[in-house]
């Protein structure tokens, strides 16, 4: 049993939480692919979708340190198909943050779920909001920025959930105990679990309604944001 105390921050994990992120990664891969066939002609013209595929995941193998910084990741891969292409190295690297900077703009223009910006609004006159992400979004940079008091990248910290340095940087930061945090995550092995393991609350976004894996559950469960003030009222007993 959790202690019976108040909650006072609710930290969100980003992708697939707050929006769908298909759609914003296909566009952001696509702009990036037009930035290389008109900047680096050679770079990705032999590649079809599993070829480019197989070499992202030759440049993971050979750069494990890189595993939990996906945007350092990405910057390697691309520089290492402009190396392959013939390109010198200065000029390999330079168009490799280049077309990562073209990425990165795309991936950020994602579109919140609906009701998404009501919820946050509503929740942040009432507690204090962090998120939490694996991948390289930038809550600031989004419609929701404003209702978050703080955020940290996998990146960032040098680990990705459910490893808990993540959540022991928002505990850090917040000044609160493990109960009184409740985590909001779509992904039952990295948000809820790695979540409960440091002891703090969870709530399973399930939007896909998916099957639960198995193992100890969420606090509680919805399948769409407007329930989640419902859900973390129920589970605020001061």
């Amino acid at each position: 049993m959790k202690p019976a105390v108040a909650i006072e921050v609710i930290t969100f994990d980003l992708d697939n939480t707050l929006w769908d992120v298909d759609p914003a990664l296909l566009r952001a891969e696509q702009v990036q692919r037009e930035w290389l066939l008109q900047h680096r002609p050679g770079a990705i013209d032999a590649y079809d979708h599993e070829g480019l595929w197989e070499f992202k995941k030759s440049v993971w193998k050979r750069h494990p340190q890189l595993l939990h910084n996906v945007s350092q990741m990405r910057i390697q891969m691309l520089y290492e198909l402009q190396l392959a292409a013939g390109y010198a190295e200065q000029e390999s690297r330079s168009g490799a943050e280049k077309a990562f900077d073209a990425f990165l703009q795309e991936r950020h223009k994602v579109v919140l779920y609906e009701e998404a910006l009501g919820v946050l609004e509503q929740l942040a006159g009432r507690y204090t909001l962090g998120a939490l992400t694996n991948g390289n979004a930038d809550i600031y940079k989004t419609d929701a920025g404003e209702y978050f008091d703080f955020a940290f990248l996998a990146e960032d910290i040098g680990a990705s959930k459910p490893h808990p340095d993540m959540f022991h940087a928002a505990l850090e930061r917040s000044g609160v105990e493990p109960a009184q945090i409740i985590h909001v995550g779509d992904n039952p092995e990295h948000d809820i679990q790695g979540a409960r393991e440091v002891g703090l609350r969870t709530v399973w976004m399930n939007s896909q309604d998916t099957e639960w894996p198995g193992g100890e559950r969420a606090d509680r469960e919805i399948a769409n944001l407007r329930q989640l003030p419902g859900a973390i009222a129920s589970l605020d007993t001061p």
